[in-house]
């Protein structure tokens, strides 16, 4: 048996255990919990209104396409380690588009399907290695058209013979690259990956033929370096289920993921001044100068140095940084389409990044990375804290409490009713929940 059929025949057939539906359920109350704010208006977004104006049609590839850019407009979205990337944004665009033209789809069949994207998320980032995002490559984008072709075959009954076409027509359109970081393209890369998987569902369904065998094997061995690792895909499937073990993490700040250990570790330096009865003004004039250090390579994601906008800001260590040791706090509307805090930015211009060339490069263990802020002020005392990626996912995070901040305008009774009806426990929850995010993306109308 080939390497595709093997992949095919695990997506066609493995059952998640319950644990991976409950994880699932997180996942899914977490991506409305950043899309709805977009949708309904509340964080206006500058590429959607272009989007609106090329992508008119009403079917499953065009609604796969703005809901997977709505879903990563505001970056704000999930991210697994395995794969590298965001899955769920993809996947569920996907999944829900497809699911918008079969109302006799049930909410326990949809959570299988989304497990076993979020599964070969996970193995596909396992296969191609690191070296696949040090290239250039938004796994995203490439890896995760890939995930959600296999989450959409397992939605709609796929056969093991159309399942493997389905992933190599998409494998075959698989694109995206790390340099439109920063720009509105970045949640296009997750649009057009969600799309590109509908889309592929749908030619195989209709009869159209691709190569059922090999396309994953010139995949792989075409852009990994040489770095492939093929018997990942497969090996130990849903044992554990990726989207326990490591799991989903959701975003505690609407950056990007390679600044959450230097938010943290500033947010800890400001209470550290803050509790020796000192204020934050006092602080920010005592300043001469902020270094950032953390491993080599370590900030191939966080490359913005200096942003115009808060888009660009996002990817920005010495933004987040300034912002955390003013604020105490990174907010949805700092990280905005407008131009960037004036205040924060100057601040920012006194972090200076400076890699730790004794520590191992980021590409060979990314889940060891850490960032060390150390503010040198102007009467020679220093200020330093330390977090690794590890301390900081160790940080209790509270789901509930990320919905009320995205969706401040909805009263508790809505959302008690939101999460509710992310479950998917009763019948009539997937339709609802597909009528008012493509509703919400037709009008923005209030939920």
């Amino acid at each position: 048996m080939t390497l595709t059929q093997s992949l095919a025949k695990l997506i066609v057939s493995s059952s998640p255990s319950p644990a991976a539906h409950e994880a699932a359920r997180e996942g899914l109350l977490d991506f409305l919990a950043v899309t709805l704010p977009v949708l309904r208006g509340d964080f206006p977004d500058a590429g959607l209104n272009s989007l609106h104006q090329v992508y008119r049609a009403d079917d499953p590839p065009t609604r796969a396409l703005l809901l997977g850019y709505v879903g990563h407009a505001l970056d704000f979205d999930d991210f697994h380690p395995d794969f590298r990337g965001h899955p769920s944004v993809v996947i569920l665009p996907a999944l829900l588009a497809l699911a918008s033209q079969s109302p006799d789809i049930n909410g326990a069949h949809f959570l299988d399907a989304y497990v076993t994207g979020v599964e070969m998320s996970g193995r596909l980032g396992l296969a191609v290695g690191s070296q696949h995002y040090t290239l250039g490559f938004h796994n995203t984008a490439t890896l995760g058209t890939i995930a959600a072709a296999a989450a959409c075959a397992r939605l709609v009954h796929a056969t093991e013979r159309q399942t493997a076409v389905i992933l190599g027509i998409a494998a075959t359109q698989s694109a995206g690259l790390r340099a439109q970081f920063g720009s509105d393209v970045k949640p296009l890369h997750a649009g057009l990956a969600a799309q590109t998987a509908v889309i592929a569902t749908q030619l195989t369904l209709a009869g159209f033929h691709g190569q059922p065998d090999n396309v994953l094997d010139s995949f792989l061995s075409t852009y990994c370096a040489g770095q492939q690792q093929p018997e990942k895909l497969i090996s130990g499937w849903g044992a554990p289920w990726r989207i326990i073990s490591p799991g989903l993490e959701f975003k505690p700040y609407p950056t990007c993921g390679g600044t959450h250990s230097a938010a943290d570790a500033a947010r800890a330096l400001r209470q550290e001044w803050l509790q020796t009865g000192n204020s934050t003004d006092v602080l920010i004039a005592a300043i001469e100068r902020i270094e950032v250090s953390f491993p080599p390579g370590g900030d191939i994601a966080a490359s913005v140095r200096k942003p115009n906008t808060g888009v660009e800001a996002r990817f920005s260590l010495e933004y987040v940084i300034a912002a955390c040791l003013l604020r105490g706090e990174l907010r949805l509307e700092d990280f905005s389409s407008a131009p960037v805090a004036t205040d924060i930015a100057a601040l920012a211009e006194s972090v200076a990044r400076c890699p730790d060339f004794s520590a191992p490069p980021d590409e060979l263990n990314p889940a060891a990375r850490f960032h060390q802020v150390t503010v040198f002020l102007r009467d020679g005392s220093v200020l330093q804290q330390r977090f690794t990626r590890q301390q900081s996912l160790a940080i209790p995070f509270d789901l509930p409490a990320k919905l009320r901040a995205c969706l401040p305008g909805l009263t508790d009774a809505k959302r008690v009713e939101l999460v509710a009806l992310s479950r998917l426990e009763n019948r009539d929850s997937l339709p609802r929940l597909v009528d008012m995010l493509f509703a919400k993306q037709i009008n923005a109308a209030s939920l």
